[in-house]
């Protein structure tokens, strides 16, 4: 079970909102606006735990009543209720780990095949069209900001802007590189092909939050976009390139019928992309001070989906896995998810 202080959260919560309260509030208004994001972020934690509490003492009774009376309709109301109680419990425990700064943000998805041609374009294109399903069930927003097709099928890159509740937090999990086993629908001797394709989340900056970027540091090229978009689309030069010289650190946006539009997403992904870079020397200085050798890099591979010779996906981190591949495929990815952030939550504290 996740265990956190609420007590402190409630005594935290209680002193921001007697600062929001005092007259002098707004006159900071960089300040007040972290406040009032501390105080949300508590919130999404207090209120369903109180929930949950209430909800608690509703079945104790039932349980109390049903001892007290042989009725078998109380009796199959007290199993429903205990059930549904304990996958709310569940679901609590896992928003509860959800506290790090960063989970409240949007995210920025991007997914690059491996090598492999045909086969890792379609691998890509198959995961796309897997988190696009899982995102549509909970209720998140998306962009499309780029794609880029493959030369035969599938897509050579993709890259999505994501808005809703803890989207970073949730999709924080699926950082890595997944791998894919199957017979290759592209192979005439219906060969078994092993596929790579890396997913990249990255947490949205902040305006707020500062990023040097030296405009002498960036090489900006603009091209015509292609894709669907009519001939608007097919006739000016709208879409950006924009490369981060000191780093390598290349993005693109080709959504947008404005270079303008184009441009500013571009340097809302380059932003990401930096504090991203900027957040990891700093955990791996960390993690080196503390084991004597930096933390693995993202390629490792944390997923496998086989699909032949027998149905499996398998999380290589938390173990867990399941044979109902359909489903996962098609958007199913919660048991996955939920399982990495309590694991995630276990290692932290035992650090």
């Amino acid at each position: 079970m996740i265990v956190f202080e609420l007590p402190g959260k409630r005594e935290k919560l209680a002193s921001l909102e007697r600062a929001m309260s005092e007259s002098t509030f707004w006159q900071d208004n960089d300040s007040a606006q972290e406040v009032i994001k501390e105080v949300k972020q508590l919130t999404v934690v207090i209120e369903p735990f109180d929930a949950l509490e209430t909800e608690a003492q509703e079945t104790s009774d039932l349980l109390e009543l049903a001892s007290e009376e042989e009725d078998a309709s109380l009796a199959q109301d007290l199993a429903a209720a205990v059930e549904k109680l304990d996958k709310e419990v569940s679901l609590f425990e896992v928003r509860a780990v959800l506290n790090d700064e960063r989970d409240p943000k949007n995210a920025i998805l991007t997914i690059h095949p491996g090598a492999g041609g045909t086969e890792s374009c379609d691998w890509a294109a198959m995961l796309l069209r897997m988190y696009t399903r899982w995102l549509d069930t909970r209720g998140y927003t998306y962009r499309m900001v780029d794609k880029q097709d493959g030369d035969e099928a599938g897509i050579k890159s993709v890259t999505l802007t994501i808005e809703g509740d803890l989207a970073y937090g949730y999709l924080k999990s699926e950082n890595g590189v997944h791998r894919l086993v199957r017979i290759s629908p592209f192979d005439a001797n219906k060969r078994r092909h092993t596929s790579f394709t890396a997913v990249e989340i990255l947490p949205e900056v902040d305006d707020n939050i500062e990023i040097e970027i030296d405009e002498k540091d960036l090489r900006i090229d603009t091209f015509r976009a292609s894709g669907a978009g009519g001939q608007h689309v097919n006739k000016t030069s709208s879409a950006v390139r924009m490369t981060h010289i000191p780093t390598g650190i290349v993005v693109q946006c080709q959504n947008e019928r404005s270079q303008h539009k184009n441009r500013a997403t571009a340097m809302k992904l380059l932003r990401a992309r930096l504090y991203d870079r900027a957040l990891k020397e700093k955990e791996a200085e960390l993690a080196q001070e503390r084991s004597g050798q930096a933390d693995v890099a993202w390629g490792s591979q944390i997923r496998s989906y086989v699909l032949h010779p027998y149905q499996m996906i398998k999380d290589h981190r938390t173990g867990v896995e399941t044979s109902n591949t359909h489903a996962v495929l098609d958007g199913d990815l919660d048991a996955f998810i939920e399982a990495y952030l309590r694991f995630d939550a276990q290692r932290k504290a035992n650090r």
